[in-house]
């Protein structure tokens, strides 16, 4: 995928307001550097540079940092958007990508208080593989159609290969894996309902 410059001050102001928020999340709880290390385990130092937005957190970091505040991916990112609108124009979802695989995530229709599900487009690059110790939410009901490429995803032991067209439903009740076998990206759409 191509970006404009444009496009790249979006993206750069998205990581600067999920650090801010990330570090509002960890106040509000009261707790300190540590102390959300040891329930996330991720490093106090990498914590540390993601709240100060000295750097882009992974899909993995940011996984567990949902599993640790109870949020889905989606509804930590509608958190830092300023405001929640029923129409949302392809100019206003919020696109991040994850900087250790080149996963680029959108939020097609972000998450609002007073409804259960979500929608996002995601595109995995070829070699690219993604697990999850664990879902953010327990339970959470996801329907994942494959729109381009090919896609092997895991929940729990069950293991999946998806063709273009494929859809799969689920609900995340442990670890998952998401991997592009190749050779071209994988294209989905991932309806998300909170349970």
């Amino acid at each position: 995928m191509r970006y404009t410059e444009e496009a790249e001050t979006v993206l750069g102001s998205v990581d600067a307001r999920l650090a801010s928020r990330l570090a509002e999340l960890r106040a509000e709880h009261g707790w300190s550097l540590e102390e959300l290390a040891k329930r996330s385990g991720v490093s106090r130092s990498t914590l540390s540079r993601v709240e100060r937005a000295e750097i882009s957190p992974t899909a993995v970091l940011l996984g567990k940092l949902c599993t640790v505040y109870r949020r889905t991916l989606s509804r930590l990112l509608s958190e830092v958007e300023s405001d929640p609108i029923g129409m949302v124009p392809v100019r206003a979802q919020t696109v991040w990508t994850d900087p250790a695989t080149g996963f680029v995530r959108r939020s097609v229709s972000p998450p609002d208080a007073g409804l259960r599900a979500e929608l996002v487009e995601a595109v995995l690059p070829p070699g690219a593989d993604i697990a999850y110790d664990a879902p953010s939410v327990t339970g959470l009901e996801q329907h994942l159609w494959l729109l381009d490429g090919r896609l092997q995803v895991t929940v729990r032991d069950d293991v999946y290969d998806l063709d273009p067209g494929d859809c799969l439903r689920f609900r995340l009740w442990g670890p998952s894996r998401f991997h592009c076998p190749g050779p071209a990206p994988a294209r989905y759409a991932l309806v998300q309902v909170l349970p």
